[in-house]
């Protein structure tokens, strides 16, 4: 599996993925387990629908 989320989008989903869960348990809301998909997504530098659309924010290494 290689990556396909770069440095700013992944700082942007483990913030919105720590914001979301904060106030589901602020709140008492079971939707903020949905903050889970992008703390994932953004810890594991890999988005399924990133794979899926062809889509990659990873900057290409190049030699």
């Amino acid at each position: 599996m290689s990556h396909n989320v770069g440095q700013t989008d992944r700082i942007i989903r483990i913030l919105l993925g720590v914001v979301f869960i904060a106030l589901g348990l602020y709140f008492g809301s079971w939707w903020g387990a949905i903050g889970l998909i992008p703390l994932v997504t953004g810890l594991v530098n890999w988005c399924p629908l990133y794979t899926l659309f062809g889509i990659s924010t990873c900057p290409v290494k190049t030699n």
